[in-house]
Protein backbone atom coordinates (compact mmCIF):
# COMPACT_ATOMS: atom_id res chain seq x y z
CA UNK A 1 0.00 0.00 0.00
CA UNK A 2 1.13 3.29 -0.99
CA UNK A 3 -0.21 5.11 2.28
CA UNK A 4 1.10 2.61 4.98
CA UNK A 5 2.56 5.25 7.21
CA UNK A 6 -0.74 7.08 7.55
CA UNK A 7 -2.19 3.56 9.25
CA UNK A 8 0.32 3.97 12.34
CA UNK A 9 -1.32 3.24 15.65
CA UNK A 10 -1.90 6.28 17.91
CA UNK A 11 -0.22 4.56 21.12
CA UNK A 12 3.57 5.21 18.97
CA UNK A 13 5.50 8.04 20.55
CA UNK A 14 7.04 10.21 17.60
CA UNK A 15 10.53 10.63 18.12
CA UNK A 16 10.89 13.94 16.75
CA UNK A 17 10.69 17.32 17.47
CA UNK A 18 8.94 19.35 15.01
CA UNK A 19 11.17 22.57 15.09
CA UNK A 20 9.01 25.00 12.93
CA UNK A 21 6.71 26.37 15.44
CA UNK A 22 10.05 26.96 17.65
CA UNK A 23 11.29 28.83 14.69
CA UNK A 24 8.70 31.01 14.06
CA UNK A 25 8.04 31.82 17.65
CA UNK A 26 11.75 32.98 17.92
CA UNK A 27 11.93 34.82 14.78
CA UNK A 28 7.99 36.77 16.24
CA UNK A 29 10.30 37.68 19.56
CA UNK A 30 13.14 38.48 17.15
CA UNK A 31 11.09 41.56 15.40
CA UNK A 32 9.41 42.34 18.80
CA UNK A 33 12.70 43.40 20.44
CA UNK A 34 14.24 45.24 17.02
CA UNK A 35 10.94 47.00 16.89
CA UNK A 36 10.71 47.93 20.76
CA UNK A 37 14.70 48.83 21.76
CA UNK A 38 14.73 51.80 19.75
CA UNK A 39 11.81 53.40 20.80
CA UNK A 40 12.60 52.51 24.75
CA UNK A 41 16.27 54.33 23.98
CA UNK A 42 13.94 57.57 22.58
CA UNK A 43 11.51 57.25 25.55
CA UNK A 44 14.56 58.57 27.91
CA UNK A 45 14.35 61.99 28.12
CA UNK A 46 17.48 63.97 29.12
CA UNK A 47 18.09 67.26 28.76
CA UNK A 48 21.87 67.69 28.10
CA UNK A 49 23.93 70.53 29.59
CA UNK A 50 25.46 73.58 27.10
CA UNK A 51 29.03 73.60 26.18
CA UNK A 52 30.11 76.97 27.78
CA UNK A 53 33.94 76.64 26.39
CA UNK A 54 34.95 78.40 22.98
CA UNK A 55 36.30 75.25 20.87
CA UNK A 56 39.78 74.88 20.50
CA UNK A 57 42.48 75.57 18.33
CA UNK A 58 43.57 72.11 17.08
CA UNK A 59 46.17 73.64 14.88
CA UNK A 60 49.79 73.35 17.01
CA UNK A 61 52.41 76.66 16.80
CA UNK A 62 54.93 76.13 13.78
CA UNK A 63 58.55 77.66 14.22
CA UNK A 64 60.09 77.87 11.01
CA UNK A 65 64.15 77.58 11.26
CA UNK A 66 66.13 78.75 8.22
CA UNK A 67 69.41 77.82 7.57
CA UNK A 68 71.72 79.60 4.67
CA UNK A 69 74.47 78.21 3.28
CA UNK A 70 77.07 79.63 5.40
CA UNK A 71 75.01 77.74 8.55
CA UNK A 72 73.09 81.09 9.94
CA UNK A 73 70.53 80.21 11.68
CA UNK A 74 67.15 82.27 11.20
CA UNK A 75 64.24 82.40 13.23
CA UNK A 76 61.44 82.98 10.69
CA UNK A 77 62.89 85.85 9.06
CA UNK A 78 65.75 87.15 12.12
CA UNK A 79 69.30 86.04 12.44
CA UNK A 80 69.88 84.16 15.46
CA UNK A 81 73.16 82.73 17.68
CA UNK A 82 73.13 79.36 18.66
CA UNK A 83 72.52 80.55 22.12
CA UNK A 84 69.61 82.91 21.37
CA UNK A 85 67.74 79.71 19.19
CA UNK A 86 67.86 77.82 22.35
CA UNK A 87 66.31 80.51 24.12
CA UNK A 88 63.73 81.10 21.82
CA UNK A 89 63.03 77.49 21.72
CA UNK A 90 62.82 76.88 25.18
CA UNK A 91 60.14 79.60 25.50
CA UNK A 92 58.41 78.43 23.03
CA UNK A 93 58.17 74.83 24.69
CA UNK A 94 57.37 76.62 27.79
CA UNK A 95 54.76 78.22 26.49
CA UNK A 96 52.44 75.64 25.37
CA UNK A 97 49.80 75.12 27.32
CA UNK A 98 49.95 71.16 27.07
CA UNK A 99 52.94 68.84 26.16
CA UNK A 100 50.45 67.32 23.17
CA UNK A 101 50.04 71.23 22.11
CA UNK A 102 53.92 71.95 21.92
CA UNK A 103 55.12 73.95 18.51
CA UNK A 104 56.34 72.06 15.95
CA UNK A 105 60.21 73.26 14.07
CA UNK A 106 60.01 73.37 10.39
CA UNK A 107 63.59 73.67 9.52
CA UNK A 108 64.38 74.95 6.02
CA UNK A 109 68.48 74.36 5.73
CA UNK A 110 70.37 75.42 2.36
CA UNK A 111 70.93 72.70 -0.22
CA UNK A 112 74.58 73.92 0.33
CA UNK A 113 74.98 73.92 3.94
CA UNK A 114 77.21 71.61 5.95
CA UNK A 115 74.86 69.05 7.99
CA UNK A 116 76.67 69.82 11.17
CA UNK A 117 74.13 72.51 11.63
CA UNK A 118 71.18 71.32 10.76
CA UNK A 119 72.26 68.37 13.31
CA UNK A 120 72.96 71.35 15.74
CA UNK A 121 69.59 72.68 15.22
CA UNK A 122 68.04 69.47 15.82
CA UNK A 123 70.18 69.07 19.13
CA UNK A 124 69.54 72.51 19.96
CA UNK A 125 65.55 71.24 19.42
CA UNK A 126 66.55 67.90 21.28
CA UNK A 127 67.81 69.76 24.59
CA UNK A 128 64.67 72.14 24.85
CA UNK A 129 62.43 69.19 24.67
CA UNK A 130 60.92 70.38 21.22
CA UNK A 131 60.30 67.02 19.83
CA UNK A 132 58.15 68.05 16.84
CA UNK A 133 60.59 68.54 14.14
CA UNK A 134 59.88 68.80 10.05
CA UNK A 135 62.18 69.32 7.61
CA UNK A 136 60.76 71.67 4.35
CA UNK A 137 62.08 71.11 0.72
CA UNK A 138 61.16 71.91 -2.53
CA UNK A 139 58.64 70.05 -4.76
CA UNK A 140 60.96 68.33 -7.21
CA UNK A 141 59.83 69.98 -10.65
CA UNK A 142 59.48 65.61 -12.06
CA UNK A 143 57.45 64.25 -9.35
CA UNK A 144 55.08 61.92 -10.50
CA UNK A 145 56.36 61.87 -14.78
CA UNK A 146 58.19 59.23 -15.68
CA UNK A 147 60.79 59.20 -18.53
CA UNK A 148 59.88 56.01 -20.68
CA UNK A 149 63.45 56.06 -22.40
CA UNK A 150 65.01 56.50 -18.96
CA UNK A 151 63.39 53.33 -18.00
CA UNK A 152 64.33 51.14 -20.30
CA UNK A 153 61.85 48.24 -21.86
CA UNK A 154 58.20 48.17 -20.97
CA UNK A 155 57.40 45.25 -19.14
CA UNK A 156 54.95 43.07 -21.55
CA UNK A 157 56.41 44.67 -24.71
CA UNK A 158 53.39 47.74 -24.15
CA UNK A 159 54.31 50.73 -25.82
CA UNK A 160 53.97 54.23 -23.84
CA UNK A 161 51.25 56.64 -24.82
CA UNK A 162 51.85 59.11 -26.85
CA UNK A 163 51.31 62.51 -25.48
CA UNK A 164 49.48 65.71 -27.01
CA UNK A 165 52.23 68.63 -28.03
Amino acid sequence: MAFSNLEQDSDDVMGEINMVPLIDIMLVLLIIFIITVPVIKQAMNVELPQATTAPEDSKPETISLSIDQDGQFYLDTTAVSDDELRDALKQAVDGAPTPDKEPALHISGDKNVRYDRIARAMALANETGLSKIGFVTEPDGNAGTVDPASQGANEGGAQPAASAP
